[in-house]
């Protein structure tokens, strides 16, 4: 089965060249590999240069087609139409020999998926443990496996906040738990939400769907909007044993207060993707625990050393949610 892979990159030559050289030593390697390249200068271009890698188209696009969902567009445009697969990464991440083969025959196993994600490994702790285990507030159970539960969730539990849904999918209230709470157990499940660096879609997908120009620059969450769009149509899965590595280099990220403001108002805007006309319930809830992570925030003025950022990314938040109210840009 013919696939292709796309990697939208910026300003991070030097993790994009070892993204490249973990994907040369696959068992199974892209019949194309497409680099959309949205830096302001010339040195993800030289590196390629010096680096040879096999099937690798590059280019380097201006600022009509910069930003993480315009150059995702702009790569599929660019592929070939013999792709069966068409497969995106973060340039920030390093794959496990065999995660093309596994992502791969997931559609073989599961003919009528419309796309599937690979397994993040190195981002959480997991213990196995037995089927009826039961967990204390502290922890996060799923499939046989515990985790430690994050500060902010055992909060939204002890406030009745907490999704009662399985992993990788939306409560009527949003703020569900991610695909990152599935657990290493080399199972493979079907969701409604993919991470879009870790992902890959039948070309027959794009006929229908691109991925939305809302989300600017960044692009925050619009993972969560085109696999909510595209997963009311058909299936989706993430295969636990297509693993790899994502190492969060933060070159290329927009600065604090921005990416707060982002926050709320791409999180609301993937909430109506979903659920266009929530209850009330469903509301209040949404409201209630974007001021709950936006308040926590504070904590961490004084409880780490990045006050300045904390509080930057709280007022980003307080403005995003205003925003929201007020219907301003």
């Amino acid at each position: 089965m013919n696939f292709t892979l796309i990697v939208c990159t910026y300003m991070r030559p030097n993790p994009l060249l070892k993204l490249l050289s973990s994907v040369k030593e696959q068992t199974l390697y892209p019949n194309e590999i497409i680099i959309v390249d949205g830096s302001t200068d010339l040195k993800t271009k030289e590196i390629l240069e010096i680096n040879h890698f096999e099937n690798l188209n590059y280019f380097l696009v201006d600022e009509n087609d910069r930003g993480l969902t315009k150059q995702r567009n702009y790569g599929i445009r660019n592929s070939s139409k013999n792709s069966k697969i068409i497969c995106f990464l973060d340039d920030d991440t390093i794959l496990e020999k065999n995660y093309f083969e596994e992502l791969i025959s997931t559609y073989d196993i599961y003919p009528e998926a419309l796309g599937v994600g690979g397994f993040i490994t190195n981002e959480v702790n997991w213990e196995k443990v037995t089927e009826d285990y039961v967990p204390n507030i502290n922890e996060f159970f799923f499939d046989g496996w515990k985790r430690k539960e994050g500060s902010r969730f055992v909060l939204r539990k002890k406030l009745g906040l907490d999704s009662n849904l399985k992993p990788g999918y939306l409560p009527e209230f949003s703020n569900g738990r991610s695909v990152g709470f599935l657990p290493p157990s080399d199972k493979i499940y079907q969701v409604e939400q993919l991470k879009g660096g870790v992902s890959s879609f039948k070309r027959i997908v794009f006929d229908t769907f691109q991925f939305s120009p809302y989300f600017e620059g960044y692009g925050l969450y619009e993972d969560a909007d085109f696999t909510l769009r595209v997963s009311k149509t058909g299936t989706l899965y993430v295969n636990t044993k297509a693993r790899l590595s994502h190492f969060h280099d933060f070159s290329g990220r927009p600065n604090k207060f921005r990416y707060g403001k982002m926050v709320v108002r791409n999180g609301w805007y993937v909430w109506r993707v979903k659920f266009p006309n929530p209850s009330i319930k469903a509301r209040i809830k949404w409201n209630a625990i974007v001021l709950l992570l936006t308040f926590i925030l504070l904590k961490n003025v004084f409880k780490s050393g990045k006050g300045k950022e904390a509080i930057s990314e709280f007022f980003g938040r307080i403005s995003g949610w205003f925003s929201l109210i007020i219907k301003i840009k």
